[in-house]
């Protein structure tokens, strides 16, 4: 990707934080933006301060930068069910995407990927019921992909992740929430595990994330980004506990299980096929780097006497 012009929208977020230093680290031009004004990233070219979910601020913003690449990665990622929840992330994650899909179409570009979610529902759209607003948004938003693929020709690709996790994930995530409360001698409380989840450390998701923009995988695709293994929540909890401390008990069934979820592990095989890429980390491996992480951040946090 030597030279390549590459926007990446949601730089600040998760999955940016660790995806725009591999984009530099691949020769790519890079481009950051993210709703909120960003100090300067050595790993981008430039940060951009806009909106996406409003659509002048979108066609200034494509306009300005006339990307190669662009992947969409910003979206806001809380997948419970309240109502207050459907408006904020109708904004983030459809009207976005759809700013962005016209703009890009209208400009020209390479390749836009864009972060779908293994929380959209399958199957019969007359039937099938979104488990919360953000998969109801991310399904949209992938339709609105494929119908900007099928008659505009828009070559764009849907990476549909499954549960990722690693260092610098928002506390509030099941994962990092339940590291600090281990980690702070507290028993995590979460809800009763039952809930399988196919979990992806998120080294190996950039990887997968890094060979679409690249031009792998054909314009149109949807290419599930997974390990293909299931795992429950409970499991993931009970290996965290051995990690940090297994003295402690954790308080499953303390929150309560959402509503309306399903069990579904990534196609890696159909994703090896197209990209030759499957994910190389044992969840193992994952888990007790991102505990070391959050330890030596916490230790870091103490050190310098900010509380978290």
């Amino acid at each position: 990707m030597t030279g390549e012009r590459v926007l990446v929208v949601g730089a600040s977020g998760f999955l940016g934080r660790h995806l725009c230093p591999r984009l530099f680290a691949a020769g790519a031009e890079v481009h950051a933006v993210s709703r909120r004004r960003v100090h300067r990233h050595p790993a981008a070219a430039r940060w951009w301060t806009a909106d996406v979910a409003d659509e002048a601020a979108t066609r200034e913003l494509v306009q300005a930068v006339k990307p190669d690449v662009v992947l969409h990665l910003g979206a806001f990622t809380h997948a419970a069910s309240d109502l207050e929840l459907v408006l904020p992330t109708f904004r983030s994650a459809l009207a976005s995407t759809v700013n962005l899909l016209t703009a890009l179409t209208e400009q020209g570009c390479r390749r836009i990927v864009l972060t779908g979610s293994m929380e959209e529902p399958v199957g019969d759209a007359t039937v099938v019921r979104p488990a919360s607003p953000y998969a109801a948004a991310k399904w949209a938003a992938s339709a609105y992909a494929r119908m900007f693929h099928a008659l505009y020709h828009a070559p764009v690709v849907i990476a549909r992740l499954t549960l990722t996790y690693g260092p610098g994930q928002l506390e509030r995530k099941v994962i990092p929430s339940t590291i600090l409360s281990l980690l702070r001698g507290q028993p995590p409380r979460v809800s009763s595990g039952t809930r399988s989840w196919d979990v992806i450390y998120v080294d190996d998701a950039v990887e997968a994330l890094m060979r679409l923009a690249e031009g792998r995988g054909p314009d149109g695709a949807t290419v599930d980004i997974g390990t293909w293994r299931l795992t429950t929540l409970r499991s993931v909890v009970e290996r965290l506990v051995a990690i940090v401390d297994p003295t402690i008990v954790p308080a499953f069934g303390a929150m309560p299980d959402r509503p309306l979820t399903d069990s579904r592990a990534a196609d890696a095989a159909a994703t090896a096929a197209l990209l030759g890429w499957r994910a190389a980390t044992p969840l193992e491996v994952g888990l007790r780097r991102t505990v070391d992480w959050y330890r030596a951040h916490m230790t870091r946090s103490r050190h310098h006497g900010v509380a978290k």
